[in-house]
């Protein structure tokens, strides 16, 4: 394993969806695909590991919680245009939890993948 690489897991409901999704429209490369179950893919130093129902790390705890997609926690994508980025990816039916909020360090809106993990897009301040 390389430690070039920052590693974030997310549980998804379908691999191949999220592997269309992360590619297609975000920029990833697929690092490894071991569909059904598990796939890893890219993005500069970003690793994310897209683990299915049949991934080891989406299995239950020794006390029997099930990890599931979504939350709050979520990877964050630096976008030189936000407002240019959400109209691309509104264009092409995808669904955001909020507007583009805009604070001192920059402007950020939260996108969901196909399984409802975040996605941050944030365009720094000038």
């Amino acid at each position: 394993m390389s430690d070039d690489f920052v590693s974030v897991r997310y549980i998804v409901d379908d691999v191949s969806a999220s592997i269309e999704f992360y590619t297609s429209l975000l920029g990833f490369t697929i690092q490894q695909d071991a569909r059904p179950a598990f796939a890893s893919i890219i993005r500069g130093n970003l690793r994310l590991l897209l683990s299915g129902k049949a991934s080891s790390g989406a299995q239950a705890m020794p006390d029997g919680r099930q990890p599931v997609p979504g939350g709050w926690n979520r990877i964050l994508l630096i976008v030189s245009d936000i407002r240019a980025e959400v109209a691309r990816l509104r264009g092409a039916g995808l669904s955001f939890r909020n507007d583009v909020l805009k604070g001192v360090g920059g402007s950020q809106i939260l996108l969901d993948d196909p399984s409802g993990n975040p996605i941050e897009l944030f365009e720094p301040a000038h």
